[in-house]
């Protein structure tokens, strides 16, 4: 699912749903933190990870705008949860608060000691059969209203997973000492969302995903916003962790990889229409989003498209 799950004015920080089925899913990124239990079968992820084979046991841990898809390798069940990337800081913010000082100093913190965006973390089926009462709970929960009512037994059981695979997690060592300087900076929560907090990095966000094929510019997206393109560039990366044109050649290779897997569209034609006026060029930066270039990622989905 691509969006927030989200009823009225129903709203959880933190849900999950299982898929179960043998068909590929595209690249896609979202705007929160990903768990992904590989319940039963294996797959072949593709992304920011490079190529990846998981199985039965592995649990996939993404950072919010990671770009991830997967190839089963016939039928896979597999269970993701879906964390507000705020959710989670804060709980960064509690487990350390001895050590930081305010909630953006928890996201640097967390940025510092979690700096691998993508991880696979191994815990095999017996570790992995723990997970599943809990799992299949927290799917069921997902699907109730209201939220309010449910929202300690979400947490419970969130945090019951958490506590199984929070050691498999790779973590940077840090040294940090809770007399180093505050930051004299606003402290003030953000708004709890899947979306960024400032207007101009949404209107900026929505003109690259809608209009990926233009020829964009840090300047001219700033214009289009009316700030200057230092402040756009602190605005868009506060929400999404990446600047403006990263952010576009992520947009750029989710749209190819659905043209390919969708259409008989060229490879140069479907780079075309992503802006990508160069192949070449087109093939580095699918390649090193997706892990491979688009014609061996045609050739995976099993497309009668042309190259």
């Amino acid at each position: 699912m691509s969006e927030p799950l989200r009823v009225g004015s129903d709203y959880w920080p933190v849900w999950a749903c299982t898929y179960a089925g043998s068909r590929p899913i595209g690249p896609a990124a979202l705007d929160c933190v990903r768990v992904i239990v590989i319940r039963s079968g294996s797959a072949l992820l593709v992304g920011e990870l490079g190529q990846r084979l998981v199985k039965t046991g592995d649990v996939v841990l993404l950072a919010a705008n990671v770009l991830c898809g997967s190839e089963p390798e016939g039928h896979i069940t597999l269970t993701t949860i879906h964390a507000d990337t705020d959710y989670v800081i804060d709980q960064v913010y509690w487990q350390h608060a001895g050590l930081v000082r305010d909630r953006l100093d928890a996201q640097d913190f967390a940025a510092t000691i979690y700096a691998e965006p993508a991880q696979v973390l191994s815990l095999g089926e017996r570790q992995a059969e723990t997970l599943t009462t809990w799992l299949d709970e927290m799917v069921a929960l997902s699907a109730e209203r209201p939220v309010a009512r449910y929202f300690f037994r979400m947490q419970a059981l969130w945090f019951s997973i958490a506590h199984v695979i929070a050691p498999f997690i790779k973590a940077s060592p840090v040294r940090i000492s809770a007399a180093r300087p505050s930051h004299v900076r606003p402290t003030l929560p953000r708004e709890r969302r899947f979306a960024p907090i400032r207007e101009e990095a949404r209107r900026v966000a929505e003109l690259l995903r809608t209009s990926p094929e233009r020829r964009w510019t840090l300047a001219a997206l700033a214009m289009e916003v009316h700030l200057s393109p230092a402040q756009l560039g602190r605005v868009f990366v506060d929400a999404f962790g990446k600047t403006p044109l990263a952010f576009l050649t992520m947009v750029r290779a989710e749209r190819l990889a659905r043209y390919l897997r969708e259409t008989d569209l060229t490879v140069t034609e479907a780079m075309w229409r992503v802006g990508w006026r160069s192949r070449s060029h087109g093939t580095e930066l699918f390649r090193q989003y997706v892990g491979l270039t688009p014609g061996a990622y045609r050739r995976r989905q099993g497309s009668c498209g042309r190259n």
